[in-house]
C-alpha cells in the first residue's frame, strides 16, 4: 500500500512539472451559423477548418446551442470549411479569404437530412463512456456495460470521483455538499429522501450524466463541492423510434428491472415517453459495538453490541413523458410529465448485548421490527425557449413538483436475559411536500462579449407528522413525548449575471449571483409538548470569476475561484425523532444554519487527455453529524454547525486511447482536511486521504465489447467525529450486438470481491463506537435491449476522431 501511494504522489508530482508559459495570440477569425432543412440551429455539428491550397487541418470546433461556430487565433490566409454531423449528409464550403486583424461573418449554412438519402442505414454508437474536460465530467451511460441492471444511485458511486457514504449522501471528490440536478432542476429533497428517489430511477433511463466542479452563475448557487446533472433520454430523430430493455440479476437476492423509451417526431412536434418498472429485493447487515466510559474517557462502564439485519423488498414505478412543439423557426415550448411510484416493506431483527468492563453478559433485549413506505410523486414543467438571433436567446420554464410520503414502523423489544418483558412501539410517519419554483433567463452579446442574465424563484412548502404509539395490554396509547407535527415554508428567491470574453486564447469568465432566502417553521403541540416557531430570512452574494489561456495546440491552463453555499434540508430541521432502534434515535436540529464555502482551482490540461488540478476550500459552519449521548446510554444522531473546515486538493484525470479498440480513464484525488469546532470538546483534527477510480472500455470485432472499471477510497473523514475505514469494488461487463445491431446483450458483474462494505469509528462524549455495514452488493446481471425504428446514434469512429481536439477548444 505504501509503495502504492508513493508511486501516486510522484505521478502527481510529474504532471504539476508540466506545466508552462501562455503565449500571445491575434484577433483574426470569423464566426458561422448552420441551420437544417426548417431553418432551425443545429448544435454540435463538427466544423473542420482546412487550408485552401492543400485541404490541410487548421482547427476544428462545434456549434453552440444557437448553431453558431466561433473560430478565434486565425492567421491570414485562404481557407474552407468541412461540415459534418450525425444524421446530416456532410457539406463542404466555398474559399474565403481573411485579411490580418479582420473579423467576418460568413453566410449561413443548410444542412440536409442524411436519411432523405440513405434509406435503411443504422449506423452504429461509439460514444465515449468519459470525456473529461476542465471543470466538467460528461459520462455517456449508454456507452457503458457494468451499470446495466442497475439503479441511478448504484450507477453513480461508479463514476469518476463519486463516492456515496453509509447514509446515502453523494461526496464528490471526497467533498460533501453536492446539489443533485435531474434534467437540470433541483430535487430540493434530503440525503435518505433523494437516495430513495434515484434508487428508484433506473439507470437505463439515464442518457448522460454531467458532473461540475465549479458551475456558472446560471446555477444555483447551492453545492459547495460542485452539481451534479443527470439528464434522461429523449431521442431528436426523425420518425418513430423506440427501444425496449429489460435486466435480471441475482446477488443474494433476485431483482429486475424493465424500460420502454418511445419517441415520435414529425415535423415540428416531437413526443416522447420514458416508463420503467424496478422490482427488488436487498439486504443490510450491520455490526456494532459500542463502548461508555467515565470522565476520564479511558475507563470503561459498560459495553453495547447491537448485530442488526434487514431485509426489505419492494416496486418501483417511474414515467416520464412530454413533448417539444416549435412554434416557428425560432421559438419552442415544452411540456414535461413525470411520475413515480414506490411500495417498499422491510422487516429487521436486532439484539442489544449489555455487558461488564470484563465482559460478562449483563442483560439481552431483542428487537423486531417492520417498516413500510409509500411514495407517489408527480411532477409537471412547462418551459418556452426563443433564438431572436445567432447570438440573443430568451428562454424560461415553470416547474410543479409534489411529493406525497407515507412511511410506517412497528417495533417490538423483548428482554431475553435476565428479565423477561416486552415493549411495543408503532409510528405513523406521514410527510408532503410541494415545490413551486419559475425561472427566465437572457443570453445576449456585444462587441465580443457574451452575457448572460436571469432570474428564479421557488417555493416549498412541506407538511411533516410524527404519531408515536405504545401497546399496553390491548390497547394502544399516544407517546406524545416523541410525536411531533412539523410546517414548513421556504422561499428562495435569485438574480444573476455573468460575462464571458474570448480574446483569442485567452478566455475570462465573470458572474455575480444574489440570493434571498426566508424560512418558517412551526412545530405544533400536544399535551406534553408546547406549540413552537422559528423563523430566519438572509441574503447572500456568489460571486464567481474563471480565467484560462491556450498556450498552445496542447496546453491550457485555467484558474477559478467562486462562492457557494449548502443550505440545510428542511427534513433536518424538523426536531421530531426518528427511531432507529431501542439505542439509537435519529433527530432534526431547528438551529441549523446554512454553511458558506470559498473555492478555488487551478488546473492544467494537456490535448485534454491528461487534466492535472490543485485546489482549496474554505468552509464556514461546516455541516458535520454529531452525536449526543444521554444518561440511558441513547444516542441521537443530529447534524449541526462546526466552526470551520478546510481543504487541500490534488487531482489528476487521465483519458487515454490505448488503441482503437482500447481506452483507459483513471481519476485520483488526495485531500487534506483540518476539521474544527466544538462538540462536547474541542475538535481540531487534519486527516489525509484519497481515492482512485479506474475505467476500460473495450470495443472488439463483430460487436463485441467489454468493461472493466472499479473505485478505491482511502481511509477518510467526512464528519468530525468518524473515521471510515478503506473500501472499494471491481467490475466486470461484457456486451454483444445482435439482430443486425438493433438488440444488444450485456453480462456483467459488480462489486466482484464483495469489497463494497462501510467500516469505520465513531467518537462520542465519554464513548465510542466501530461499525460494519454490508449490503447485497455482489451482484451478476444479465440484460437485453433492443430498438425499433431507423436510428443514426453517432458518428463513425473517424469521423469522431476529431471531437475531443474540438471540445477542447471549444471549452477553453
Amino acid at each position: 500500500m505504501r509503495k502504492n501511494k508513493r508511486k501516486l504522489i510522484v505521478g502527481f508530482a510529474f504532471v504539476l512539472g508540466s506545466m508552462s508559459q501562455a503565449l500571445a495570440q491575434s484577433t483574426t477569425g470569423f464566426k458561422q451559423r448552420v441551420i437544417n432543412e426548417e431553418g432551425q440551429p443545429i448544435s454540435d455539428v463538427t466544423v473542420e477548418l482546412l487550408m485552401s491550397r492543400d485541404s490541410s487541418f487548421v482547427m476544428a470546433r462545434l456549434t453552440d446551442s444557437a448553431g453558431v461556430v466561433l473560430f478565434d487565433n486565425i492567421k491570414a490566409g485562404t481557407y474552407f470549411s468541412r461540415m459534418s454531423r450525425v444524421g446530416f449528409i456532410k457539406h463542404s464550403g466555398k474559399a474565403f479569404i481573411l485579411t490580418e486583424h479582420e473579423k467576418v461573418e460568413l453566410p449561413e449554412v443548410q444542412l440536409h437530412q442524411a436519411n432523405k438519402a440513405l434509406t435503411a442505414v443504422t449506423v452504429i454508437a461509439s460514444k465515449p463512456f468519459i470525456e473529461i474536460k476542465p471543470g466538467k465530467t460528461v459520462v455517456n451511460m449508454e456507452a457503458g456495460f457494468s451499470s446495466a441492471g442497475t439503479t441511478a444511485m448504484e450507477a453513480l458511486e461508479k463514476l469518476p470521483g463519486i463516492t456515496i457514504d453509509k447514509e446515502g449522501n453523494v461526496l464528490l471528490k471526497g467533498r460533501s455538499g453536492v446539489t443533485i440536478l435531474v434534467d437540470g432542476k433541483q430535487t430540493y429533497l434530503d440525503g435518505a429522501q433523494l437516495s430513495t428517489l434515484l434508487g428508484g430511477m433506473s439507470a437505463s433511463q439515464i442518457s448522460q450524466v454531467e458532473i461540475m466542479d465549479a458551475p456558472p452563475a446560471s446555477f444555483d448557487a447551492a453545492g459547495n463541492a460542485g452539481v451534479i446533472n443527470i439528464k434522461t433520454k429523449k431521442s431528436n430523430q426523425k420518425g418513430f423510434n423506440s427501444s425496449l430493455t429489460t435486466s435480471f440479476s441475482q446477488g443474494r437476492y433476485a431483482k429486475y428491472n424493465n424500460n420502454v423509451q418511445l419517441n415520435y417526431r414529425s415535423g415540428s412536434l416531437n413526443t416522447f415517453f420514458n416508463y420503467s418498472l424496478n422490482n427488488n429485493r436487498n439486504f443490510t447487515r450491520i455490526e456494532a459495538t459500542r463502548r461508555y466510559y467515565k470522565e476520564d474517557d479511558i475507563t470503561l462502564i459498560s459495553s453495547l453490541e447491537q448485530p442488526s439485519y434487514l431485509d426489505g423488498r419492494g416496486a418501483v414505478h417511474n414515467l416520464r413523458t412530454g413533448l417539444d412543439y416549435n412554434l416557428n423557426t425560432r421559438s419552442t415550448i415544452g411540456l414535461v410529465f413525470t411520475g413515480l411510484v414506490l411500495n417498499r416493506k422491510s422487516g429487521g431483527n436486532n439484539e442489544a448485548r449489555w455487558l461488564a468492563p470484563g465482559g460478562r453478559m449483563d442483560s439481552i433485549i431483542q428487537t423486531n421490527s417492520n417498516n413500510n413506505n409509500h411514495w407517489e410523486s408527480a411532477g409537471a414543467s412547462l418551459s418556452f425557449n426563443h433564438n431572436a438571433s445567432a447570438s440573443r436567446t430568451f428562454s424560461s420554464a415553470i416547474d410543479l413538483a409534489g411529493y406525497k410520503i407515507r412511511a410506517f414502523q412497528h417495533f417490538n423489544n423483548s428482554g431475553v436475559y435476565p428479565a423477561v418483558y416486552r415493549e411495543t412501539t408503532r409510528a405513523s410517519l406521514p410527510s408532503t411536500i410541494k415545490i413551486i419554483s419559475g425561472r427566465a433567463d437572457y443570453a445576449d452579446a456585444w462587441k465580443g462579449l457574451k452575457w448572460e442574465t436571469g432570474i428564479k424563484t421557488a417555493h416549498i412548502t412541506t407538511d411533516n407528522l410524527a404519531a408515536y404509539e405504545w401497546l399496553d395490554g390491548n390497547n394502544w396509547y399516544p407517546d406524545e413525548g416523541k410525536s411531533n407535527h412539523f410546517l414548513y415554508t421556504e422561499d428562495i428567491h435569485a438574480l444573476y449575471l455573468s460575462g464571458k470574453r474570448d480574446l483569442a486564447a485567452l478566455h475570462i469568465m465573470a458572474g455575480l449571483r444574489f440570493e434571498r432566502t426566508a424560512y418558517v417553521a412551526n412545530q405544533l403541540g400536544n399535551a406534553m409538548v408546547k406549540d413552537s416557531s422559528f423563523s430566519r430570512s438572509y441574503n447572500s452574494l456568489f460571486p464567481n470569476f474563471s480565467l484560462s489561456i491556450d498556450a498552445d495546440s496542447a496546453n491550457s491552463f485555467s484558474l477559478s475561484a467562486g462562492r457557494r453555499i449548502d443550505r440545510p434540508a428542511f427534513q433536518k430541521l424538523n426536531p421530531f425523532v426518528f427511531i432507529i432502534n431501542k439505542y439509537t434515535y435519529q433527530q432534526g436540529n431547528p438551529y441549523f444554519r446554512p454553511q458558506y464555502t470559498w473555492n478555488v482551482n487551478l488546473s492544467h490540461s494537456y490535448k485534454n487527455l491528461l487534466i492535472t488540478s490543485l485546489s482549496y476550500s474554505t468552509t464556514t459552519d461546516y455541516f458535520s453529524q454529531v452525536f449526543p449521548v444521554d444518561s440511558n446510554g441513547l444516542v441521537i444522531y443530529t447534524e449541526g454547525n462546526l466552526t470551520r473546515l478546510q481543504n487541500l486538493g490534488l487531482s489528476v484525470s487521465l483519458q487515454l486511447p490505448v488503441s482503437s479498440w482500447w481506452s483507459i480513464n483513471v481519476q485520483g484525488v488526495v485531500n487534506r482536511r483540518n476539521m474544527q469546532g466544538v462538540i462536547g470538546k474541542n475538535y481540531d483534527t487534519r486527516f489525509t486521504q484519497w481515492s482512485l477510480n479506474m475505467n476500460q472500455q473495450f470495443r472488439f470485432k463483430n460487436g463485441w465489447g467489454g468493461e472493466l472499471s472499479g473505485f478505491y477510497t482511502s481511509k477518510s473523514k467526512n464528519d468530525i467525529q468518524e473515521v471510515v475505514d478503506p473500501a472499494g469494488q471491481l467490475s466486470i461487463g461484457v456486451s454483444r450486438s445482435v439482430l443486425k445491431n438493433k438488440g444488444n446483450l450485456k453480462l456483467a458483474a459488480r462489486d466482484l470481491f464483495y469489497t463494497q462494505w462501510m467500516k469505520g469509528f465513531t467518537s462520542f462524549y465519554r464513548a465510542t463506537e466501530t461499525f460494519k455495514l454490508t449490503r447485497d452488493t455482489r451482484v451478476m446481471t444479465l440484460s437485453f435491449s433492443y430498438r425499433f425504428g431507423k436510428s443514426f446514434k453517432s458518428a463513425k469512429p473517424a469521423e469522431r476522431a476529431a471531437v475531443e481536439e474540438i471540445q477542447r477548444v471549444g471549452n477553453g
